[in-house]
């Protein structure tokens, strides 16, 4: 069975973007002299080295190199509405994946050969369609400085080490409340919420020898009893703790928290309002028909 996917015209990030990445922008973007530090000082030199790095480590996919994995970022940017960015593949034996821009430049994503190898296509769709939903929502303007940000801070005297501290907690908040929206992203481009959870799983505990060996419905029924933890005010106690520190929610809760968008009506409405498949018809709220 093939399924016919959604493009979605005219799609806009606020059509998408999860609560909680709303209002964490809106404390961000209150703090004094980011803005203004990340474009002038920090932008043009990050921007320089990330891309001598890329070219000189890494795999430019085009129509040329790695022709499958280029037809699967075409197709999520056309689903998404979004100009294509240049998407690398490089050897690393961490699964990881991420995405660089700074306004008016070229943007780029980067996929870790260790991710691509634990991954169907689908999923690796899903991966480059989370990260399209950081261009999407216009992240990267403050995503790609976040690590740069702290690490030059903590590295100036004094000052740095003060500022890296007041303001690390926020940039974390930040970037956590940013994957909700971009794993939404990669729902609306694979229309499918049990890939996505199956990345997710697979980053909470895969690898080349268990990947097949994985249970999907299980994973999901432990997504769902995460909730249970905080029925208890030390359970919520504990789920703060573990999570303040992190750079992305932990995968249960963001499986749970697709598992719940995928079923909820704003994600059909979505889908209903802005879905034109090839021959321009008005597509089912579903998303996808049978070819």
């Amino acid at each position: 069975m093939s399924l016919l996917k959604t493009s979605l015209i005219g799609l806009k990030a606020d059509s998408f973007r999860h609560p909680l990445d709303l209002e964490a922008t809106k404390t961000l973007k209150q703090i004094p002299g980011l803005d203004m530090m990340v474009r002038n000082l920090l932008g043009p030199m990050a921007e320089q080295i990330f891309y001598v790095e890329n070219i000189a480590s890494s795999i430019l996919v085009g129509e040329k190199q790695l022709p499958d994995l280029h037809n699967l970022l075409l197709e999520a940017c056309q689903i998404l509405d979004i100009d294509a960015p240049q998407l690398y593949v490089r050897q690393h034996p961490a699964p990881n994946a991420y995405t660089f821009a700074m306004r008016g430049k070229q943007p780029f994503i980067v996929i870790h050969t260790s991710l691509i190898e634990i991954l169907t296509p689908e999923e690796i769709q899903a991966v480059i369609a989370h990260e399209l939903g950081h261009l999407k929502c216009d992240h990267s303007v403050y995503l790609t400085p976040v690590n740069l940000l702290i690490l030059a801070a903590a590295i100036v005297p004094n000052v740095g080490a003060v500022l890296a501290q007041a303001i690390q907690s926020q940039l974390l908040a930040w970037v956590r409340c940013a994957e909700f929206s971009c794993d939404r992203a990669a729902l609306l481009a694979t229309q499918n919420p049990k890939v996505v959870m199956s990345v997710l799983m697979k980053l909470a505990g895969g690898s080349p020898t268990l990947s097949s060996q994985l249970n999907l419905d299980a994973f999901i029924d432990q997504a769902r009893a995460y909730d249970d933890i905080s029925k208890t005010e030390l359970g919520e106690m504990v789920k703060s703790a573990r999570t303040a520190e992190l750079s992305h929610p932990v995968p249960v809760l963001r499986a749970r928290e697709i598992d719940r968008w995928a079923s909820s009506q704003d994600y059909q409405k979505l889908l209903q309002n802005h879905g034109i498949n090839d021959k321009n018809e008005t597509v089912s709220p579903g998303g996808w028909r049978n070819w």
